[in-house]
């Protein structure tokens, strides 16, 4: 162990979610400062829009401040508001429920599948009611939801699909892209994100009025006349000309990203493959994750701290899941049974998964995981 320690905090420093930035960033955002185009005018962001769009099969992207702000105005788009029920899963980061109470909507919370840990499409199936108005799959750490099982849903019962791909940049369903299988997309491009910006997000839609609708309201709803008449009600959630300029750059880095992502997936499932007790979350069929994050699942009487503990140590970053949406004092009045959330949350760590690590960093950190696991398994 104290070799492998050597050479991790000597040599090979691990990154757990870190971006890659360089010189392609440093020059596309020159070019935006040298165009004196750095707010939210400029010409990078409807090249970002319509380059993302192109990358994801979608007709249309709207750029927008940040994943939360997309998930926002998808919501307010179509109408959603008090007396309405949006469902949402229990394993997910808070910004997938915040925008349905931002609208006014009740938010309700259902379990998730114990192999993909997405969404489950049984519960959401027994959660639909005559107030549901939209189901928001979440593709947690990059992992496509169960889609066709979920839209079908939704088309039988009439209600829309909004899309959290916040976490599933590149991720794919039977070849098509996450974001386009509902009427709506969401994107985030926050510093951990296999894109970034900095910060920003994306809406992503084949429907030309919602676009140009949502376009409109995310710049204060400001007409298109002489002056300042605002004919409704709009939010400042627009994307920077800095923020569009970087999201450019990363754009044409993200192949490599996300090869490396799924090579480091493809290290962790080859060192796990005889430690029974860590389990890997599953791609369902048809699928390819993104792997913004490869997690795993602790099965036996361990302890998830001591182990993250040991890891750090050794100078390797880890994360615990998502604490289950229910925990929240905020949300208790919402909180469902769920326990394979549960169950996630008290097993689950996130590893190391940024591009920026090498292969050989990932190889000694899967060995420091299955050493730190045979401390503290009972």
């Amino acid at each position: 162990m104290s070799n492998t320690s050597d050479v991790l905090n000597s040599k090979q420093p691990v990154f757990l979610d870190d971006p890659v930035l360089g010189s392609l960033e440093k020059d596309y955002l020159a070019r935006a400062i040298d165009s004196t185009y750095v707010s939210t005018a400029g010409p990078f962001v409807p090249e970002f829009e319509e380059k993302f769009a192109a990358y994801v099969g979608a007709k249309r992207a709207v750029a927008v401040q940040s994943g939360t702000a997309a998930l926002h105005m998808a919501l307010y788009q179509l109408g959603i508001g008090p007396g309405d029920e949006v469902i949402v899963p229990a394993l997910t980061f808070i910004a997938s429920v915040n925008p349905v109470l931002y609208v006014g909507a009740r938010p309700v919370i259902v379990d998730v599948d114990p192999d993909t840990w997405t969404m489950s499409p049984s519960a959401v199936e027994n959660a639909i009611n005559p107030h549901t108005r939209a189901i928001m799959p979440v593709h947690l750490y990059g992992n496509p939801c169960d889609m066709d099982a979920l839209t079908h849903l939704a088309h039988a019962h009439q209600i829309a699909v909004i899309e959290d791909a916040t976490e599933s940049l590149g991720a794919e369903q039977h070849g098509r892209k996450t974001g386009t299988f509902g009427i709506m997309g969401c994107f985030s491009f926050n510093g951990n994100k296999v894109l970034t910006t900095g910060g920003g997000g994306m809406i992503v839609t084949d429907d030309d009025q919602v676009a140009d609708h949502v376009k409109y309201l995310v710049n204060q709803a400001r007409d298109p006349v002489p002056g300042y008449s605002h004919s409704e009600m709009g939010f400042n959630y627009r994307m920077t000309n800095l923020e569009a300029a970087m999201g450019l750059a990363q754009l044409e880095r993200l192949p490599d990203a996300l090869a490396l992502k799924r090579e480091f997936r493809r290290i962790y499932s080859e060192a796990f493959l005889d430690t029974a007790s860590l389990v890997l979350q599953k791609e369902h069929k048809d699928s390819q994750s993104s792997f913004w994050f490869s997690a795993v699942s602790i099965h036996g009487n361990s302890d998830v701290d001591s182990i993250q503990l040991a890891l750090k140590k050794e100078g390797i970053p880890s994360r615990r899941h998502f604490r289950p949406l229910g925990d929240m004092p905020y949300l208790a009045q919402y909180a469902q049974s769920c326990p394979v959330a549960d169950n996630l949350y008290a097993t689950g760590l996130c590893l190391p998964s940024s591009a920026r690590n090498t292969r050989e960093s990932v190889i000694s950190v899967a060995s420091s995981m299955t050493e730190a696991l045979k401390g503290v398994v009972q």
